[in-house]
C-alpha cells in the first residue's frame, strides 16, 4: 500500500496550486453571486505566524473554499498591516530598520500561509507600508479635513512614557498602554483629531442592522455611552465683589449641568464642576478660597482620566467659596465644589450631586458632611401611602438607592413615578427656559497623531502666514523619509530630516514646514477591505463599480480584542463615506465572528517567557498542514477558549491515516453491482441458501451506505454554514466508522472526498487525483443530499410508567400508538410496572417522543 507521507504530497499540491491560482482568485467578470469572506489581516512581526492566527484563517479557508465549490464568486484575500509600533519596535529591538525588518517578516509570513495550504487571492496582495496604499490612507485624511472631519487641536492627551507618543482613548487599558502595559500620564498637546462623534448615534443605530455577537455589540455600545437626560441651568449666587466674565455661558450668571436623573434634583445639597471648567476662572476674583482651589486644580489635571473615575478611590475636593448655585426648581443656594471624579469631557463637566442616589456622591457628601435628601423610595403596592409626609434624615440613610421609584418630597411632583417625573420636569425646564433636553455620548474623537517614525506622514502643511494648509491630492503620496535614528525621542524622528520638513505652502507658496507626526496604525486599516476590491488603482483608492460589486464584507473573521478599537474606527469610515455619497452602504460588515483564544498547554495565555508557546511550523513539519488545521478546527467551537494539547492531534493523524487505507486498500468499488457482501460476518438462518444470504446483506449494505452518505453530506454542509467546524469534522469521522466495516461505491466515497476537501485540501486532491480525475477536486460541485433519505427510519421513545421513565426503546420512526403501546409492553423492565394490560387506566402518546402508561 501506498503510505500517506504529508510533507511529500502537501508540497507537490502547494507548487500545483502556486501554478493555478485561478483557484482562489475572484472573478472580475463573473455574474456568479459575490461573497467577500474576510480575515483580520496581520501585522507582519517577527516571531511570524502563532496558532491563533492559524483557527481563524483555516475557518475562513474553509468557509470560502465550500462557497466557491458552492456556485458563488468568492473574494477572498490577503496583505499586511505593517505600519505602527509592532513592526517599529520589533525593528529597534534587532537594530534592523524597520523598512527592511518588516519586509523580511512579509516574506516569512507569507511562507507559512503558504505551507498550510490557504486560499488567498494573491492577487490582491496589500502592504500598508507600501506608497501604493499609504497615498491613499492619506487621501482618506484630506477627504475627513475637507468635509470638517480632522482637525488639529492643544488638548490633554494619553501619553506613553516608554512608547514617547500619544494614545487614542481605545488604546490605552487600565491607566496602561494596550501595547507596551507601561502607565500613561496626561498631557497638554497640539494633535490631530478624527471628528468620530458626530457619528456617534449612527455608531449605535447601525449596530442593530448586523449580525454580530452580542458582546461586541454591547462594548461598543458602552464605549459610546449614550446617556438621555436634560441639561439644567443653575444661576450663580455670590456672596461679594465684582464679577468678570469671560464666557458667554456666563453672561447670564450661570453654568449647565447635565443629569439622566432630573427626577432627583429635589435631592440636590450641592454642586459639582471639573477642575477644567471655566467657572473657575471666570469667577476667579469671587472666590475667596481661590489659592486652595487653583492649587486642587493642578494637582487634578497631572491624573489620568481612569485615576480620577475610579470609582475604588477616595473622593476628593474643594468647596468653591464665594459661589453659590440656585436649585431652579427649589430656589434655594447649593454649595458649588471641585472634584477630580467629574469630566470636563463628558457632559457639561459639571453636574448636580443628589446624595441619596447616586452612590459616588453619597461618598464625597458623607466625607464632607453635606446634606442628603431622600426624594425617591421603591415603588410598592402602597407606595403613594409612604409618601404622605415622608422624610428622611441623614442618621436614617445608609446608602444611595440608585433605582427609579415614587418621587416624595419633590413638590408638585411628588408621588410621580421617576420616568412621568422626568418628562414633567423636563417640560418645566423648556418653558422656563432653564434647561432643556439633551443627550450625551461617552465617545470622544479620535486622536491620530503619533510621535513615533513607522506610520504614513500626516499631509499637511505649516505656513505662518495662511495656517495649516492641506497637501494637495497631486502631490500624494507625502512619501515617510529616510532617517537615519528612528528611534522614538518623545516628538517625531521625521523632524531631523531637514528635506522633508522645510517646503512650501501650497497656497502662497512662502516658506513652509510639514507635519512631522505620523497616523496612528489604525488608521491604515480603517479602510483596507476597501482597497482589496481594487488593490492595483493609481487613480482612487478603489473604483465606485468595483466596491458596488464587491462590498460590503459578507463574513469577517477576527480576534475579540478589536471590539472597539478596529471595528469601531472602520465603521466611522464607512459612514463618512456615505454621508458625503461615496459608497451606497454605511456599515462595512454584515457578519462577524470571532475565534476564541487558544491558551498553552498549561492552560495559560501563550506567552514566551511561559515557555508554552506553539509554533505552527512545528506541527506542519511532524504531522503535516492538514493534520494541523483539521486539529484547530476541532478543539472545540470557532468562538470558544481552548487550550491546546499536543497528545490529540495524533488522533487527527490517525483519522487521515484511515481515509488514506480506504482508498489505498481497494475498499472502493465501482458500482453497487459488484458487491458481493459486506466485511461484517453473519449467522446463516436454518436451511437458508448462503448466496441469498449475501446477495440480501449487500443491498442492505447498498441502501445503508446511500442513506449515510446522504445524512453526512447534509451535517457537513449545514456545519460549515453555520462555522460550526468541529462537529462537521466529527460527522465525518462517524461516516469513516461506518465505510471501514463496508465496501462503498466510487461515487459515493467520491462525494466524501469533495466534503472533506475544504478542510484537508492537500490529501483530498491526492485521492481525487488518484481515483482517475484530471481536474482538481475544488472545480467539483459541493453534493447535495436527497431529503428522503436524511430521514431517521429508526428512532428511540421514552417509556414512562406514572409519569416516570422506566425504559428506552428502539422503533420505527412513523410509528403510531398502538404499535408503540406493543413494543413497550414487550419490554423487561416495563413488565415489572404493568404485569398485566388489565391494570392500564390511560395511555399518553407523544409522537417521535414518548408513551406514558397511567395505572
Amino acid at each position: 500500500m501506498k503510505k500517506y507521507n504529508p510533507k511529500i504530497l502537501e508540497r507537490k499540491w502547494q507548487k500545483i496550486w502556486e501554478k493555478n491560482r485561478k483557484l482562489s482568485e475572484a472573478d472580475e467578470k463573473s455574474k456568479k453571486l459575490k461573497f467577500y469572506c474576510l480575515d483580520m489581516f496581520p501585522y507582519p512581526s517577527g516571531e511570524g505566524l502563532h496558532v491563533g492566527h492559524v483557527e481563524s484563517y483555516t475557518a475562513s479557508d474553509i468557509f470560502s473554499r465550500y462557497l466557491r465549490m458552492t456556485g458563488k464568486n468568492v473574494l477572498h484575500p490577503i496583505g499586511w498591516d505593517a505600519f505602527g509600533l509592532p513592526a517599529e519596535n520589533y525593528a529597534i529591538k534587532t537594530g534592523v530598520h524597520p523598512a527592511k525588518s518588516t519586509q523580511n517578516n512579509i516574506k516569512n509570513f507569507t511562507r507559512q500561509i503558504k505551507s498550510l495550504g490557504l486560499s488567498y487571492d494573491w492577487s490582491r496582495e496589500i502592504d500598508t507600508s507600501d506608497p501604493d496604499y499609504y497615498k491613499w490612507t492619506q487621501w482618506f485624511f484630506l477627504f475627513l479635513w475637507k468635509n470638517g472631519l480632522a482637525y488639529r487641536k492643544k488638548a490633554k492627551v494619553n501619553w506613553c512614557k516608554s512608547c514617547k507618543t500619544v494614545l487614542a482613548n481605545e488604546q490605552v487599558e487600565d491607566g496602561v498602554c494596550e501595547r507596551c502595559k507601561n502607565e500613561v500620564v496626561q498631557k497638554d498637546l497640539e494633535q490631530w483629531f478624527f471628528k468620530i462623534t458626530d457619528f456617534a448615534e449612527d455608531l449605535i443605530d447601525g449596530l442593530d442592522k448586523i449580525d454580530w455577537p452580542e458582546s461586541t455589540k454591547t462594548a461598543q455600545k458602552n464605549w459610546i455611552g449614550k446617556s438621555a437626560g436634560a441639561i439644567i441651568k443653575f444661576k450663580i449666587q455670590k456672596s461679594k465683589g465684582k464679577i468678570t466674565i469671560q464666557n458667554s455661558k456666563l453672561e447670564k450668571n450661570y453654568f449647565e449641568a447635565f443629569t439622566t436623573r432630573l427626577d432627583t434634583i429635589y435631592g440636590c445639597t450641592y454642586c459639582v464642576v471639573a477642575p477644567e471648567h471655566n467657572l473657575i476662572s471666570n469667577f476667579k476674583f469671587q472666590i475667596s478660597n481661590f489659592k486652595d482651589v487653583e492649587k486642587y486644580v493642578v494637582k487634578a489635571k497631572k491624573k489620568t482620566e481612569r485615576q480620577r473615575t475610579d470609582l475604588a478611590k477616595e473622593k476628593t475636593g474643594v468647596e468653591i467659596k464665594g459661589l453659590k448655585a440656585i436649585n431652579p426648581f427649589t430656589e434655594e443656594a447649593v454649595p458649588i465644589f471641585v472634584a477630580d471624579y467629574v469630566l470636563s469631557t463628558y457632559g457639561t463637566g459639571a453636574v448636580m450631586a443628589v446624595p441619596a442616589h447616586d452612590e459616588r456622591d453619597f461618598e464625597f457628601a458623607k466625607k464632607y458632611k453635606l446634606g442628603i435628601i431622600e426624594v425617591i423610595i421603591p415603588k410598592t403596592q402602597n407606595s403613594k401611602l409612604k409618601t404622605q409626609n415622608h422624610s428622611a434624615k441623614l442618621k436614617d440613610i445608609k446608602g444611595a438607592f440608585t433605582e427609579d421609584g415614587v418621587l416624595v418630597n419633590s413638590g408638585k411632583y411628588s408621588n410621580l413615578l421617576s420616568q412621568k417625573a422626568r418628562s414633567e420636569m423636563t417640560k418645566w425646564l423648556e418653558k422656563k427656559e432653564l434647561g432643556k433636553k439633551a443627550t450625551t455620548y461617552k465617545l470622544r474623537d479620535w486622536l491620530i497623531s503619533r510621535q513615533r517614525y513607522w506610520g504614513a506622514p500626516i499631509p499637511m502643511i505649516r505656513c505662518e502666514k495662511c495656517g495649516w494648509q492641506a497637501v494637495p491630492e497631486k502631490d500624494l503620496p507625502v512619501l515617510l523619509p529616510k532617517v537615519k535614528d528612528y528611534r522614538p525621542k518623545g516628538t517625531s524622528p521625521l523632524g531631523t530630516n531637514l528635506d522633508f520638513v522645510n517646503t512650501s505652502c501650497p497656497k502662497c507658496k512662502g516658506k513652509a514646514r510639514r507635519e512631522t507626526d505620523t497616523m496612528d496604525t489604525f488608521v491604515c486599516s480603517s479602510w483596507y477591505y476597501f482597497r482589496y476590491t481594487d488593490s492595483k488603482n493609481k487613480k482612487e483608492f478603489a473604483s465606485r463599480a468595483k466596491i458596488k460589486k464587491w462590498l460590503p464584507v459578507d463574513l469577517y473573521i477576527g480576534g475579540a480584542e478589536h471590539v472597539v478599537l478596529h471595528l469601531l474606527y472602520s465603521r466611522f469610515f464607512t459612514k463618512a463615506l456615505h454621508r458625503h455619497k461615496h459608497i451606497n452602504f454605511n456599515e462595512p460588515f454584515k457578519k462577524l465572528r470571532h475565534q476564541g483564544i487558544i491558551l498553552g498547554e498549561d492552560h495559560f495565555k501563550m506567552s514566551k517567557s511561559l515557555g508554552n508557546v506553539t509554533n505552527p511550523d512545528d506541527i506542519v513539519k511532524e504531522y503535516g498542514a492538514d493534520v494541523l488545521r483539521l486539529y484547530e478546527m476541532f478543539m472545540g467551537p470557532l468562538e470558544d477558549m481552548k487550550a491546546w494539547n499536543t497528545k490529540s492531534i495524533v488522533g487527527l493523524k490517525r483519522f487521515l491515516d484511515r481515509v488514506w487505507k480506504i482508498f489505498y486498500e481497494d475498499n472502493i468499488i465501482e458500482d453497487d453491482k459488484k458487491i458481493k457482501s459486506g466485511k461484517i460476518s453473519f449467522a446463516l438462518r436454518d436451511g437458508e441458501d448462503l448466496a441469498e444470504r449475501q446477495r440480501e446483506r449487500a443491498r442492505w449494505e447498498t441502501d445503508h451506505m446511500e442513506r449515510l452518505v446522504n445524512k453526512t453530506i447534509k451535517k457537513v454542509t449545514e456545519d460549515i454554514e453555520s462555522l460550526k467546524f468541529n462537529t462537521a469534522i466529527s460527522e465525518m469521522m462517524i461516516f469513516v466508522n461506518s465505510i471501514e466495516e463496508f465496501n462503498i461505491n466510487k461515487e459515493r466515497f467520491e462525494k466524501f472526498i469533495i466534503l472533506l476537501s475544504p478542510f484537508a485540501p492537500h490529501i483530498a486532491e491526492e485521492i481525487w487525483a488518484s481515483l482517475g480525475h484530471k481536474k482538481s477536486v475544488f472545480l467539483e460541485k459541493w453534493p447535495k443530499y436527497n431529503p428522503k433519505l436524511v430521514k431517521e427510519t429508526e428512532i428511540n421513545i421514552v417509556v414512562q410508567v406514572n409519569g416516570k421513565v422506566r425504559d428506552q426503546i428502539e422503533v420505527p420512526a412513523n410509528i403510531g400508538e398502538r404499535e408503540a403501546r406493543d413494543a413497550a409492553l414487550e419490554s423487561e423492565k416495563v413488565k415489572k410496572y404493568i404485569p398485566n394490560v388489565d391494570y392500564i387506566r390511560k395511555i399518553i402518546f407523544v409522537p417521535g417522543r414518548l408513551i406514558n402508561f397511567v395505572v
